[in-house]
């Protein structure tokens, strides 16, 4: 109720400073929920170097956008695009507010897919310890007379390097 917007947003450091603190938490799975208009115009941080770090993070990354309908900066145009990609690149989403009464609502819908989620893990054929990019990708092929089911996953991960 104190707080007053202003006009510039550093998102992009904020979200880089999250992650960094996240390194230092108690428990190894960790995740971050980001709720903003995605729009920055004040970070010294780029959103390629935020990329790659949420690339190497092991941070799994929720937002709540809250977006003007009428737009007017290219900031605030290219925000919903910049936060899903970046909690798709975790395993993560984004959701979309129409209203503040919802907040609370979707809040809790975060909270239970972060309770409810599998952990899968394999070997990958290529044991080469090179520090590449590799990208995964995961299909679903759910039983018979199940509901439709998504699958939400980090999109690769670094290969350790020597």
């Amino acid at each position: 109720a104190m707080m007053k917007p202003e006009s510039r947003t550093a998102l992009i450091d904020a979200v880089y400073l999250g992650l960094n603190k996240l390194k230092d938490a108690k428990y190894d799975r960790k995740a971050l929920l980001i709720i903003s208009d995605g729009g920055d115009n004040r970070s010294r941080y780029t959103e390629g170097e935020l990329r790659r770090a949420v690339r190497e993070s092991d941070v799994q990354i929720y937002s709540i956008g809250i977006f003007d309908t009428y737009a007017s900066t290219p900031e605030e145009i290219a925000g919903p695009i910049m936060l899903n990609d970046i909690c798709e690149m975790t395993g993560g989403r984004m959701f979309r507010v129409t209203d503040v009464a919802e907040l609370g609502d979707i809040a809790a819908r975060i909270s239970q897919e972060l309770r409810n989620e599998y952990v899968v893990g394999f070997r990958p054929g290529d044991l080469k310890h090179d520090g590449t990019w590799r990208k995964l990708k995961v299909k679903l092929n759910p039983p018979p007379g199940l509901p439709p089911l998504t699958v939400h996953n980090r999109q690769g991960y670094y290969a350790p390097a020597d």
